[in-house]
């Protein structure tokens, strides 16, 4: 994650939840975090939009991250100890 030049990794494995906005303008994806980074608990963005006919199709980005997510968290409480390898 980049804002105005500082950066944070955020671990997918430390996202508790997605949500996307698809009937704001623009859209807006929200990520919610367990372990706050340096931008906070919350950190929102636009993703790139393609261009559909269907203006209530789901974001394939927020989808995406959404599958993603859920398999780090199923890797973190499947570790012992809570760890990702």
């Amino acid at each position: 994650m980049r804002n105005r030049g500082e950066e944070d990794r955020i671990a997918l494995s430390n996202v508790m939840n997605v949500n996307a906005s698809t009937m704001t303008n623009p859209p807006r994806i929200t990520l919610r975090l367990a372990t706050p980074s340096k931008f906070g608990s919350e950190i929102a963005f636009s993703p790139a939009r393609q261009f559909t006919l269907n203006p209530f199709a789901p974001s394939p980005v927020a989808e995406d991250l959404i599958v993603r997510v859920d398999k780090a968290r199923t890797l973190r409480q499947a570790s012992p100890a809570g760890r990702v390898r």
